[in-house]
Protein backbone atom coordinates (compact mmCIF):
# COMPACT_ATOMS: atom_id res chain seq x y z
CA UNK A 1 0.00 0.00 0.00
CA UNK A 2 1.57 3.20 -1.17
CA UNK A 3 2.26 5.97 1.94
CA UNK A 4 -0.35 8.77 1.77
CA UNK A 5 0.59 11.45 0.01
CA UNK A 6 1.25 14.92 2.18
CA UNK A 7 0.27 18.39 0.88
CA UNK A 8 2.76 20.93 0.33
CA UNK A 9 6.32 20.84 -0.88
CA UNK A 10 8.63 17.61 -0.54
CA UNK A 11 11.32 18.17 2.05
CA UNK A 12 14.49 15.93 3.01
CA UNK A 13 14.19 12.38 2.96
CA UNK A 14 10.85 12.82 1.16
CA UNK A 15 12.04 13.83 -1.81
CA UNK A 16 12.56 10.60 -3.59
CA UNK A 17 13.67 9.42 -7.01
CA UNK A 18 16.09 12.47 -7.75
CA UNK A 19 19.83 12.25 -8.26
CA UNK A 20 20.86 15.86 -8.60
CA UNK A 21 19.33 18.93 -7.11
CA UNK A 22 19.43 22.64 -8.30
CA UNK A 23 20.40 23.74 -5.11
CA UNK A 24 20.19 27.43 -3.42
CA UNK A 25 21.45 28.33 -0.42
CA UNK A 26 20.02 30.46 3.01
CA UNK A 27 21.48 33.40 1.46
CA UNK A 28 19.40 32.93 -1.49
CA UNK A 29 22.76 32.04 -3.97
CA UNK A 30 22.43 29.84 -6.20
CA UNK A 31 24.59 27.13 -5.98
CA UNK A 32 24.40 25.23 -9.28
CA UNK A 33 23.71 21.12 -9.45
CA UNK A 34 24.53 19.48 -6.76
CA UNK A 35 24.13 15.66 -5.99
CA UNK A 36 20.87 15.07 -3.89
CA UNK A 37 22.74 13.45 -0.78
CA UNK A 38 25.47 16.39 -1.00
CA UNK A 39 22.78 19.10 -0.95
CA UNK A 40 20.92 16.63 1.60
CA UNK A 41 24.08 16.76 4.36
CA UNK A 42 25.28 20.50 3.16
CA UNK A 43 21.36 21.18 5.04
CA UNK A 44 22.00 19.51 7.98
CA UNK A 45 25.41 21.22 8.78
CA UNK A 46 23.57 24.56 8.25
CA UNK A 47 20.99 23.66 10.49
CA UNK A 48 18.08 23.58 8.20
CA UNK A 49 16.04 21.70 5.98
CA UNK A 50 16.22 20.92 2.39
CA UNK A 51 12.91 21.91 0.79
CA UNK A 52 11.94 21.17 -2.84
CA UNK A 53 10.56 24.28 -4.62
CA UNK A 54 10.03 23.86 -8.16
CA UNK A 55 9.70 19.87 -7.99
CA UNK A 56 8.87 20.37 -12.06
CA UNK A 57 11.61 21.78 -13.39
CA UNK A 58 14.57 19.16 -14.52
CA UNK A 59 16.56 19.19 -12.19
CA UNK A 60 14.50 20.10 -9.12
CA UNK A 61 15.05 23.26 -7.61
CA UNK A 62 15.46 22.57 -3.78
CA UNK A 63 16.44 25.77 -1.12
CA UNK A 64 17.58 25.69 2.19
CA UNK A 65 14.77 26.43 4.68
CA UNK A 66 13.45 26.23 8.31
CA UNK A 67 10.34 24.14 7.15
CA UNK A 68 7.87 24.64 9.83
CA UNK A 69 8.47 27.96 9.45
CA UNK A 70 8.27 27.78 5.50
CA UNK A 71 4.53 26.09 6.21
CA UNK A 72 3.48 28.62 8.61
CA UNK A 73 3.84 31.35 6.40
CA UNK A 74 2.21 29.71 3.03
CA UNK A 75 -0.53 29.17 5.61
CA UNK A 76 -0.19 32.81 6.80
CA UNK A 77 -0.24 33.74 3.26
CA UNK A 78 -3.51 31.47 2.28
CA UNK A 79 -5.46 32.76 5.40
CA UNK A 80 -5.15 36.49 4.16
CA UNK A 81 -6.11 35.61 0.78
CA UNK A 82 -9.08 33.84 2.49
CA UNK A 83 -9.83 37.08 3.92
CA UNK A 84 -9.70 39.01 1.10
CA UNK A 85 -12.23 37.19 -0.88
CA UNK A 86 -15.34 38.68 -1.40
CA UNK A 87 -18.75 35.98 -1.67
CA UNK A 88 -21.01 36.71 -3.98
CA UNK A 89 -24.72 36.84 -2.12
CA UNK A 90 -27.87 36.61 -4.20
CA UNK A 91 -30.46 39.03 -2.20
CA UNK A 92 -33.96 38.94 -3.48
CA UNK A 93 -36.83 41.59 -3.72
CA UNK A 94 -40.06 40.47 -3.96
CA UNK A 95 -42.58 42.81 -6.38
CA UNK A 96 -46.54 42.76 -7.04
CA UNK A 97 -47.39 43.63 -9.98
CA UNK A 98 -49.77 46.70 -8.84
CA UNK A 99 -47.00 47.80 -6.70
CA UNK A 100 -47.51 51.29 -5.92
CA UNK A 101 -44.98 54.13 -6.88
CA UNK A 102 -43.58 55.10 -2.98
CA UNK A 103 -43.10 51.17 -2.76
CA UNK A 104 -41.12 50.69 -6.35
CA UNK A 105 -38.98 53.96 -5.58
CA UNK A 106 -38.04 52.16 -1.79
CA UNK A 107 -37.58 48.01 -3.50
CA UNK A 108 -35.45 50.43 -6.19
CA UNK A 109 -33.03 51.89 -3.42
CA UNK A 110 -32.68 48.70 -2.22
CA UNK A 111 -31.90 47.34 -5.02
CA UNK A 112 -29.07 49.98 -6.27
CA UNK A 113 -27.42 49.41 -2.17
CA UNK A 114 -27.14 45.77 -2.84
CA UNK A 115 -25.45 46.11 -6.53
CA UNK A 116 -22.79 48.91 -5.05
CA UNK A 117 -22.12 45.97 -2.01
CA UNK A 118 -21.21 43.71 -5.15
CA UNK A 119 -24.34 41.06 -4.75
CA UNK A 120 -26.86 39.74 -7.13
CA UNK A 121 -30.80 40.62 -7.08
CA UNK A 122 -33.08 38.31 -7.70
CA UNK A 123 -36.56 39.80 -9.00
CA UNK A 124 -39.58 38.16 -7.76
CA UNK A 125 -42.90 39.31 -9.13
CA UNK A 126 -46.07 37.28 -8.00
CA UNK A 127 -49.18 36.87 -9.14
CA UNK A 128 -51.80 36.01 -6.91
CA UNK A 129 -55.38 34.53 -7.81
CA UNK A 130 -56.56 36.72 -11.31
CA UNK A 131 -53.78 38.60 -11.56
CA UNK A 132 -52.37 35.57 -13.13
CA UNK A 133 -54.52 36.85 -16.38
CA UNK A 134 -52.77 40.11 -16.62
CA UNK A 135 -48.57 38.43 -16.69
CA UNK A 136 -47.93 41.43 -19.35
CA UNK A 137 -48.04 44.01 -16.29
CA UNK A 138 -45.78 41.90 -14.65
CA UNK A 139 -43.49 41.50 -17.90
CA UNK A 140 -43.94 45.71 -18.07
CA UNK A 141 -42.32 46.01 -15.04
CA UNK A 142 -40.07 43.71 -14.93
CA UNK A 143 -38.63 45.45 -18.00
CA UNK A 144 -38.62 49.08 -16.17
CA UNK A 145 -36.58 47.53 -13.62
CA UNK A 146 -34.51 46.49 -16.25
CA UNK A 147 -34.40 49.93 -17.71
CA UNK A 148 -33.54 51.61 -14.85
CA UNK A 149 -30.36 49.08 -13.19
CA UNK A 150 -29.08 48.98 -16.85
CA UNK A 151 -26.08 51.30 -15.47
CA UNK A 152 -25.61 49.43 -12.44
CA UNK A 153 -26.07 45.97 -13.85
CA UNK A 154 -26.06 43.52 -16.59
CA UNK A 155 -28.94 40.92 -16.89
CA UNK A 156 -28.14 37.04 -15.79
CA UNK A 157 -31.28 35.60 -16.84
CA UNK A 158 -34.29 37.07 -18.51
CA UNK A 159 -37.54 37.14 -16.88
CA UNK A 160 -39.29 33.35 -16.93
CA UNK A 161 -42.62 32.62 -15.44
CA UNK A 162 -42.21 29.95 -12.69
CA UNK A 163 -45.87 28.55 -11.65
CA UNK A 164 -47.42 32.03 -10.44
CA UNK A 165 -43.92 34.01 -9.99
CA UNK A 166 -41.90 35.84 -12.60
CA UNK A 167 -38.13 35.38 -12.29
CA UNK A 168 -35.32 37.80 -13.12
CA UNK A 169 -31.84 37.81 -12.15
CA UNK A 170 -29.71 41.16 -12.19
CA UNK A 171 -25.93 41.23 -11.16
CA UNK A 172 -23.72 43.73 -10.71
CA UNK A 173 -21.24 45.20 -13.54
Amino acid sequence: MPAPQKDGPRANRDIRGVREVQLIDETGQNRGVVPFFDALQMAEEVGLDLVEIAPNSVPPVCKFLDYGRFRFLEQKKQNEARKRQKTVEVKEIKLRPGIDKHDYDVKMKAMHRFFEEGDKVKVTLRFRGREMAHQDLGLKLLERVKSETIDLAKVESEPMLEGRQMIMILAPR
